[in-house]
């Protein structure tokens, strides 16, 4: 929440000190200077992301980061629907990382959303919202949020009213009423006298035109490209080998770094002698930091074995005594203790509790640190020359980023320029707040004359992540005879709540969420689908042992709690009904169901899985049904769902950061293993056609693979799964 109460602090005293005039002026200025920005080529600007050529070439700026999501590819299909261009004239690049870019669509979604009163965000003036948007530097890839907001809401928008100025130019300029006119392939036509003008030639005047910020969009049934599993615009150079990741940047005289951190999370550099590391041939400098040191070379390897041979002296911060069974227990006294951060809730739990022959049910659930494991590890490329500061690399926000690295160089944010590159892979780790690498860069550059690349080892990368926090979760339920839940309660710690990303839609007289804040040493961040991994978990992991409880089966279980014509109820009918659910299986093989809303997105999985000889679980296959309103890319969205699909399997079945003396355990993916292609199940993805507003996909697909998989395991052995990863528990 402290985002939102950013945003609402700086528009207030926007408005308390210069009004809605200044606040506009403020507005028209910061799309000039994004014009200006974008002059380079040939052709004419319409609002800060679209600019037109002559030649008929339809640019669009995009705020959001390359990281294999596809999301350009959609954005671009968007746009070009409500602008009615031709396919082959839009091309997709990275918006400038300065301020006129920050994603006012994307601010204006997140106050709606997490503020709670989306309401009294919607009528906040576009000129407010924009100015909030610039002073946060918002340019985020994350949280689901590039189609169904910054498409949906923006670039759709967009277009239309593009549309519309190029339709008003032409009308003008043939001389007839602009509702004579039609478009289509980027050419407005006429089609009583067979003219037709393109947009290229309309551009320029219709740039000068004011833009509709509210013109008519089109119904799905009109829908050119939006629906439509158009091919991904990055696909080519990913893989001919032409695309440019932060790993690829090479600079002429450019040197290589790499950097080794406290080995406990809060510690300080004490001291460290550089001789080892000085002789080893082709190392050139080291470079003390408050926490880390880094090693400079003419090459990663000897840069390696610089730092490798160095034994510098650090301090603990007092966490030597936390451990991953200490968290745990502290998480546990705070429960006890029953003074909870946050409630939320309805009904009277307690009277629901004390109904008469009412069954209670209790269960415990535990996860753990998670890392997020992105291929690419952490590599950027930093030059301080003549005063500028230039930083190249992959990060989920190249504006906060750029204004993070002027902050830790010393600059002011007009000296610093920060390069987006594409991003191989991220899912929440690359954003800047907690990323380390931003400031180490930015400080190494400026103690040296020549570009440096700084890149972390896979184990640094591995022990100094910022992982899925530690959470536990005790549940408690009571049944009535008729196998009804007459309340529910749910007590969870970690460090924060994420109660508003993941409601609880079954349909209950009585239930409680409370939330206990605990902390440790390490540092926490968004992990792909962010707090519903772990509230997926914990309620559909006891929703399940409440069916079994009732004797019910939990498909018919979870139909009972649900209203009847929601969505979740069509979602849920749907997995059950594709996935065979209730068919004869082979004996140790069982079936389990679980349902997930987040992002404004609904995904049920069904899981059929059995257990090696080792003890493990080998799942057979997922089925999978998606509610997320629109699809812009059938076949990207399905892609996005697996992906999710198969990142959840692996953390239930072998991922965990576990910690000894305030020291994360792991270091490599010998020891944090991920799940292998051997190891991928059988995929069925559908996705339901739906009237709803666009949600998320690419992390939906993930919260519902654990408890699934627990649940099916349940199904086949009779043993419950309350802790994971399941295949440590197995070999414990």
């Amino acid at each position: 929440m402290g985002m939102i109460r950013r945003a609402f602090l700086v528009g207030g005293a926007a408005v308390i000190g210069g009004g809605v005039f200044a606040i506009k002026y403020a507005d028209g200025a910061a799309e000039s200077s994004a014009a200006a920005m974008t002059n380079g080529k040939d052709g004419h600007n319409f609002a800060t992301w679209l600019r037109i050529g002559e030649d008929d070439t339809v640019t669009l700026y995009s705020p959001h980061t390359d990281i294999g999501q596809g999301s350009n590819t959609g954005l671009g299909q968007m746009l070009a629907e409500e602008l009615d261009a031709a396919w082959d004239k839009i091309a997709v690049v990275s918006a400038p990382a300065e301020s006129p870019f920050a994603n006012v669509v994307l601010g204006r979604g997140f106050l709606s959303e997490m503020s709670g009163y989306p309401g009294i965000v919607a009528s906040l003036p576009e000129s407010l919202l924009s100015m909030v948007a610039r002073s946060m530097n918002l340019q985020i890839t994350g949280g689901s949020s590039a189609l169904r907001f910054t498409g949906e809401r923006g670039f759709r928008v967009i277009g239309a009213a593009t549309r519309m100025a190029l339709v008003e130019t032409a009308a003008k300029r043939l001389g007839v009423p602009a509702a004579e006119l039609t478009t289509a392939d980027s050419k407005v036509l006429h089609a009583k006298t067979g003219r037709a003008l393109r947009y290229g030639e309309l551009a320029a005047e219709a740039a000068t035109r004011s833009l509709d910020t509210a013109p008519a969009l089109k119904a799905a049934k009109d829908f050119r490209y939006i629906g439509k599993s158009v091919p991904r615009f990055d696909i080519p150079a990913k893989v001919d080998g032409t695309a440019q990741y932060g790993m690829d940047v090479i600079k002429p005289d450019m040197r290589v770094a790499t950097v080794i951190a406290a080995p406990v999370r809060g510690g300080k550099l004490l001291s460290v002698d550089a001789a080892p590391a000085m002789a080893i041939k082709g190392v050139e400098k080291v470079i003390s930091l408050d926490s880390a040191v880094v090693v400079v070379a003419r090459g990663y390897w000897q840069a390696l074995k610089g730092a490798r041979a160095l034994q510098p002296k650090f301090s603990d911060g007092g966490n030597e005594k936390i451990w991953t069974a200490n968290i745990f227990a502290e998480q546990d006294k705070l429960r006890v203790a029953g003074k909870p951060d946050k409630t939320v809730g309805n009904g009277d739990v307690e009277a629901g509790f004390m109904t008469a022959g009412a069954k209670l049910v209790e269960a415990d659930y535990k996860l753990p640190f998670l890392h997020h494991a992105m291929m690419e590890p952490f590599a950027l490329t930093a030059h301080f020359k003549d005063g500028k500061l230039d930083v190249w690399g992959g990060l989920q926000d190249p504006l906060g980023s750029k204004m993070q690295a002027a902050k830790a160089a010393g600059l002011a944010a007009d000296k610093v320029t920060f390069h987006p590159m594409l991003i191989g892979g991220s899912f929440g780790r690359r954003l800047p707040m907690y990323t380390e690498i931003v400031d180490q860069v930015a400080r190494t550059a400026m103690q040296v004359p020549y570009p440096v690349k700084l890149i972390w080892s896979r184990e640094e990368e591995v022990k100094q992540g910022a992982y899925r926090p530690q959470s536990s979760a005790k549940l408690k339920a009571a049944l009535t005879a008729d196998g009804k839940i007459a309340a529910w309660s749910y007590d969870f710690a970690q460090p924060e709540d994420g109660l508003r990303e993941v409601p609880l839609f079954y349909d209950l007289p009585a239930a409680t969420r409370r939330h206990f804040k605990q902390v440790s040493n390490q540092t926490v961040g968004a992990w792909r689908s962010v707090n519903a991994t772990q509230h997926g978990f914990f309620a559909e992991s006891f929703i399940d042992e409440l069916a079994h409880a009732a004797g019910a089966d939990p498909f018919e279980f979870r139909k009972r709690h649900l209203k009847p014509g929601s969505r979740h109820l069509a979602v849920l009918e749907e997995a059950a009904k594709r996935s065979g659910w209730g068919t004869p299986l082979p004996a140790g093989t069982g079936r389990g169901i679980a349902i997930v809303e987040c992002f404004e997105t609904i995904a049920a999985h069904v899981v059929e899985a059995t257990l090696k000889d080792d003890g493990t679980p080998k799942v057979l296959k997922v089925t999978a049904v998606v509610d997320c309103g629109t699809v812009v890319n059938p076949v990207n969205a399905e892609a996005q769902v697996m992906g999710g699909i198969v990142m959840g399997l692996s953390t239930a079945i072998s991922e965990a950061i576990t910690l000894e003396k305030g020291i994360v355990v792991q270091s490599n993916f010998n020891d944090y293993e991920v799940l292998k292609l051997a190891d991928t199940p059988a995929i069925d993805i559908h996705f339901l056609s739906s009237s709803a507003a666009m949600g998320g996909l690419g992390e939906p697909g993930l919260p519902p693979a654990a408890p699934a998989l627990a649940n099916a395991l349940f199904a086949a052995t009779g043993k419950r799964v309350r802790q994971l990863p399941i295949g440590v528990q197995a070999k414990a």
